[in-house]
């Protein structure tokens, strides 16, 4: 389904009556609208309006971006119980229990928002967005209760857009798709011009200018505290240590978070942090009572193609001034042995990871050791493939690599036993995690929460790690916990540079 006219509802019909859901497409020629000047224009303080954007390699924009907003699904998954609201009843935050264990309602959800885009469009134009927490792994491992929430938010928030507009940065179009599945109940004229306003709902925000831009003004946050300091820190990372030497795990990954008072614009820290970190994975997800923000250089799990990816990013280094110190950098971080035996960890966890969902004998290490520069740092990266399993889906998929051997350590379930006895919160949606989508054709793209804040209850929250293995220096894992959070942190001291409003 190709317009969104008269001749266009007969093609509409026809496919309804078979039950097959429906898109309606309008194409907008547009080299002057970005993504983040249309979010503020259709997704600005809108619950459940999402953006997602890449920078590839710091520094080249990815071809497509999009905005997502509008669902007509919004499923949501607590201490293994799912439930979910429709319509009208999202709004009005109306959820009803589904009966199903959590992964068989989610499998549901996912069989009825199937559906064959025309050619053309990526696979993102349709399908269920969302984050997926830390703690979804314990539907599939029985690591007992998880440590206490204070933020109380939910382990996962999927929605099911009917609206997604496609940025595409070389055809310089905006591409908008509204869907329509037959679950809705709704009978097929209704369904069509619902689809239409929705596309003529999009296309006048867009077109209606934002207010004009105040004049920043400097409001300094307050401090950043964590209930963690630097010898309850260090008292983890001995007991970790311990674990190591007893032969229990190779490494793992402590973490702990940092919150401070916030009043400002969650988007206005996401417009400062897309600036000054640059990364594959940007992303802002507005929920209603929680927003996430976050600058991720690391898939979680690709599955694309019929092949499932992983790409493990462990060992980093500042970039340098000049090439020369760049490259020397490289060379010495190529050469650090404590370096690349934790990625050489790392890389065996993925291999195993990804060979839990793949054909047998199908697994192999696409690069190894290879090092990815980003617009501050660079990191050694090694990229894992292998042929979906034809029996298993994306839901599979992403329970196998979630979460990421870098964010946990090895062997995983050991370390996160160990993680939930040695950290007293537990990391739900806001690090850990993954944040993307499921598209309605069954492939997925979603990357690791980390460099990512949290807003909840008034405040923001930004969780940082160190991966520990057995000759740690307790003060310098310490002091990786703050360098990493300190890119999150200076984006938050930045905000006020973002003021609502146009140049």
């Amino acid at each position: 389904m190709t317009a969104d006219g008269g001749d266009g509802f007969a093609d509409f019909e026809r496919g309804w009556s078979q039950g097959r859901p429906q898109v309606v497409i309008r194409r907008l020629v547009d080299d002057l609208e970005t993504p983040v000047s249309a979010f503020l224009k259709v997704g600005h303080g809108r619950t459940h309006a999402f953006l997602l954007e890449s920078v590839e390699g710091g520094a080249v924009n990815g071809r497509y971006s999009i905005i997502t907003r509008e669902p007509d699904v919004v499923w949501r998954c607590r201490g293994g119980a799912a439930d979910l609201a429709r319509g009208a009843d999202i709004a009005a935050e109306r959820y009803q229990p589904e009966p199903a264990e959590a992964l068989a309602s989610l499998r549901a959800l996912m069989a009825a928002s199937r559906l064959d885009l025309p050619a053309g469009l990526p696979p993102m134009a349709a399908g269920l967005f969302g984050v997926f927490g830390y703690d979804m792994v314990r539907l599939l491992e029985p690591l007992g209760a998880p440590n206490p929430d204070p933020l109380d938010l939910p382990d996962a928030v999927l929605t099911r857009p009917a609206l997604v507009a496609i940025f595409d940065s070389v055809r310089h179009e905006i591409v908008l798709v509204s869907a329509a599945w037959p679950d809705s109940g709704l009978d097929a004229r209704t369904a069509f011009d619902a689809a239409v306003s929705r596309l003529d709902r999009f296309v006048t925000d867009l077109r209606t200018p934002l207010p004009a831009l105040p004049a920043p003004v400097e409001t300094p946050i307050a401090p950043f505290r964590s209930p963690v300091g630097e010898a309850d820190f260090a008292a983890m990372v001995a007991r970790a240590k311990d674990y190591i030497a007893a032969g229990d795990i190779f490494q793992v990954v402590l973490s702990h978070r940092f919150a401070a008072p916030w009043t400002d614009d969650p988007f206005a820290f996401y417009r400062a942090l897309r600036r000054s970190n640059p990364s594959p994975y940007l992303f802002f997800l507005d929920f209603g009572d929680f927003q996430l923000a976050g600058s991720s250089p690391e898939i979680l799990v690709r599955l694309k193609d019929g092949r499932v990816t992983i790409r493990p990013l462990a060992g980093t280094r500042p970039r340098g001034e000049t090439p020369e110190a760049d490259r020397a950098l490289e060379a010495e971080l190529l050469a650090d042995p404590k370096e690349r035996a934790e990625h050489l960890m790392l890389l065996d966890l993925g291999r195993n990871d990804v060979g839990r969902v793949a054909a047998p004998g199908t697994v192999e290490v696409i690069e190894s050791f290879r090092v990815e520069r980003y617009s501050s740092v660079m990191h050694i990266v090694s990229e894992v493939q292998g042929d979906a399993h034809p029996d298993l889906d994306a839901v599979d998929t992403l329970l196998a690599a979630l979460p990421a051997g870098t964010l946990s350590g090895a062997p995983k379930v050991r370390a996160m036993e160990i993680i939930d006895e040695l950290e007293s919160e537990k990391r739900g949606v806001g690090y850990g995690g993954g944040v993307g989508y499921i598209s309605a054709g069954g492939e997925a793209d979603i990357c690791i929460v980390l460099r990512t804040a949290l807003f909840a209850d008034g405040k923001i929250h930004v969780q940082a790690g160190a991966g520990v293995v057995a000759d740690s220096d307790p003060a310098a894992e310490y002091a990786e916990t703050l360098a990493k959070a300190r890119a999150p942190m200076r984006a938050a001291g930045d905000a006020w540079r973002y003021p609502f409003g146009a140049r």
